[in-house]
């Protein structure tokens, strides 16, 4: 059973959520709600009430995959989204109460004698009220341009004292005259997410539990191709973080790559459909809106190299589909990032870097840091073998010979006595961290000389980094150090995973698989945060992620893998 306090009730492909609003409000009350606006907009289109003899009763919510069940002491309601834009209600005992959340120009209209329309035109969507079984009844009074209150009672036939009812949302004709009986819809939902669980990696079994959550996790935040997204997205969450931003794709994307590679190439490919001619992806991405005003760091050769390893789908023609984009992508780090012609390009911003908050940029930006410059290292590399792969071999000696100068430039220019620093870019003045992005270019590996490698380890094994549950991104003796810090602190997910992999790469598997193993017992037990407190283990922050569900099964895989 899984937590609705935690975890929205939606499924694969629909945009239909329904969760609380504690995030903002302390609510506890359940919402329906229309998650097409980003995260800027809750999307509540509905308060769910249960009713019994005109009266408000409480209940108790327990959520499975295919269906959220409300227990009250005189019966029960049961919500399934038997089709993507579909949601079903079933009760017994008790009636359903649907109280609109309204704005302007929101009203309701009785189109049939079963049937009501909901036009939210405040959340820009229409909702088709229809009975099934049993009686609606609906108080809408229209004053003006409105309706001052939208309060629908969906209520059990006398006879047997049961209620069926159906909600479809649209955006200009309704598609149905008929829907499924509510248990064949169930059964087809619960069979869908069967099939995704049993197709998601593989992991030690102490970890079931942990594999369920993510499993659902990843499998309800995916939402259709509409508007700005071009392919099916897996949203970062469907709480609160309902975008895709522009490196936490390449993380599901290698999470799916195994069994479900098409999907995965969705996921990465959706960011450079939308690339600005300049090279430079947008920051984040929904159904309606991208925003340019930040990006995030060039993982994506590093991406790119994961998913040709773990899947033959990755074909000379879906090289050739991405070579360019990534060939853009990079020279606009090199063309357009680098104010002081150094040829180390900078962060602008600490968004820019994925590390919003992080003490590199205590100072202020523009930021020179070695993570940025490591992932250009590898991603020219990755260009390299693409270029080779389709017979460009000019180009793959000139991304080879690009890709070994950059390295010697980051190590000369940041790699200070016997550790890596940020600069401020132009003065080149020392930034003093204790942030762990200084420590990013371990997914260099074996291309780093031995004693920084050593030193590094010696540093992430002995320094303070390490706590049992995993690697803190900000030191915990450094006096900026924060619990719920955000990047001053707390343990993330893709963090933990690139690094993870440059341990790997750098031939230091004992000490990454015991920060694998860390990761995964603390998500377990805590759920798929967005972060976590470095010292306790618990959840920060959003507590159903999509990035750090990916991250936990990529991570158990490796585990299960290993022993």
């Amino acid at each position: 059973m899984l937590d609705i306090k935690k975890v929205p009730f939606s499924r694969y492909g629909s945009f239909i959520t329904i969760s609380q609003n504690h995030h903002e409000t302390g609510d506890d009350s359940l919402y329906i709600r229309n998650i097409r606006n980003g995260d800027n907009d809750f999307g509540a289109v509905f308060r769910i009430e249960l009713i019994k003899d005109s009266g408000t009763v409480p209940y108790t919510a327990g959520l499975t995959p295919s269906v959220l069940r409300l227990n009250a002491e005189f019966g029960f309601a049961e919500f399934c989204i038997t089709e993507r834009k579909v949601l079903q209600i079933k009760s017994k005992g008790v009636g359903v109460r649907l109280i609109g959340i309204t704005g302007v120009y929101d009203y309701a209209v009785k189109v049939e004698q079963n049937r009501w329309e909901v036009n939210h035109s405040s959340q820009e969507i229409r909702y088709l009220l229809t009975t099934i079984t049993g009686n609606m009844t609906v108080e809408a009074p229209f004053k003006e341009q409105r309706c001052e209150k939208i309060v629908v009672d969906f209520l059990p036939d006398s006879s047997v004292s049961e209620m069926e009812c159906a909600i479809e949302e649209f955006t200009t004709i309704y598609a149905h005259r008929s829907y499924l009986l509510f248990s064949e819809g169930q059964n087809r939902v619960q069979a869908e997410f069967d099939y995704w669980y049993a197709n998601t990696l593989e992991m030690p079994e102490r970890y079931r539990d942990g594999r369920l959550l993510a499993s659902y996790i990843t499998w309800s935040c995916v939402v259709p191709p509409e508007g700005m997204l071009t392919r099916p997205a897996m949203y970062m969450s469907k709480n609160w973080m309902t975008n895709i931003w522009s490196w936490d794709h390449c993380f599901n994307a290698i999470a799916l790559a195994k069994k479900s590679p098409e999907l995965a190439w969705d996921q990465f490919l959706i960011f450079f459909d939308l690339q600005d001619v300049s090279g430079v992806l947008p920051d984040f991405v929904n159904n309606r809106y991208a925003l340019w005003n930040f990006t995030k760091p060039p993982i994506h050769g590093w991406t790119l190299r994961k998913l040709m390893e773990k899947t033959d789908h990755v074909t000379l023609e879906k090289l050739q589909e991405v070579y360019e984009p990534l060939v853009k992508w990079t020279n606009w780090w090199i063309q357009f990032q680098d104010t002081d012609c150094d040829g180390i390009p900078q962060y602008n911003h600490g968004n820019d870097s994925g590390w919003d908050n992080s003490t590199i940029f205590h100072k202020g930006t523009p930021v020179e840091s070695p993570d940025l410059t490591s992932f250009l290292v590898i991603q020219m590399d990755v260009l390299a073998d693409v270029a080779e792969k389709l017979n460009k071999d000019v180009e793959a000696a000139r991304w080879r010979q690009r890709s070994q100068e950059m390295l010697t430039r980051m190590i000369s220019h940041f790699w200070k006595g016997n550790r890596f620093i940020a600069l401020k870019s132009g003065t080149h003045e020392p930034i003093h961290s204790n942030s762990l992005v200084v420590y990013m270019p371990l997914i260099l590996g074996k291309r780093l000389p031995d004693e920084i490698v050593n030193q590094l380890v010696m540093d992430i094994k002995y320094k303070g980094f390490l706590t049992e549950h995993g690697l803190a991104t900000e030191l915990p003796s450094s006096p900026y150090y924060r619990n719920d810090g955000y990047w001053r602190g707390p343990i993330w997910a893709p963090t933990t995973m690139l690094l993870v992999d440059g341990l790997l790469s750098a031939g230091e598997r004992e000490l990454a698989l015991d920060i694998a193993e860390r990761f995964c017992e603390m998500a377990t037990n805590a759920g798929m945060a967005e972060n976590f407190d470095a010292m306790t283990g618990e959840s920060l922050r959003d507590p159903a992620f999509t990035w750090t569900s990916s991250v936990f099964l990529m991570l158990g895989d490796l585990l299960k893998e290993a022993f």
